[in-house]
């Protein structure tokens, strides 16, 4: 897909709603000096264009019980079956993100699991009927950075 031409409004309202994204239209409007109906048809524009992809409360895992976060690597016996693997991931609440990936794995997923105990069943009982010539597993004990993603490097036109 194309990169999207951003103006300078576009920008300074991305940085403040990643910022904090329940700030109000109407302050996003006063700090941008627009109207808050100016504000809304951005943000309408940036949803429709793929830029904005919803708003959503995050859930700690630790705090409701899942106190083992793990990377795993996935390899397919049969690599044409991705799809079909894919689609049996969806379905499992523990995988909260699936990467296709160039390298020494086929897939990687990120799964929280409540204990090393439940990751091992989830591995051995929901992972390798998928058809899994291997796996390897990462835990992760603690994330040292999870943010959204930045937006300094974007290049902004100069208002002429």
């Amino acid at each position: 897909m194309a990169n999207v031409k951003l103006d300078r409004l576009d920008v300074q309202i991305l940085k403040l709603i990643a910022d904090d994204a329940r700030i109000p239209f109407l302050e996003v409007a006063r700090l941008c000096e627009v109207s808050g109906a100016a504000i809304h048809q951005r943000i309408q524009k940036l949803t429709n264009l793929g830029i904005l992809k919803g708003s959503h409360f995050i859930i700690d895992p630790e705090k409701v019980g899942y106190d083992t976060c793990a990377f795993i690597g996935l390899n397919l016996k049969n690599p044409e079956s991705f799809d079909q693997v894919v689609e049996q991931l969806k379905k499992m609440p523990e995988v909260v993100e699936c990467h296709y990936t160039t390298g020494n794995y086929d897939l990687f997923i990120k799964i929280y699991a409540k204990n090393n105990h439940d990751l091992l069943d989830i591995i051995h009982d929901k992972l390798q009927p998928l058809g899994l010539a291997r796996s390897e597993s990462l835990i992760s004990f603690h994330a040292a950075i999870n943010r959204q993603m930045q937006l300094p490097e974007l290049e902004v036109p100069s208002e002429e």
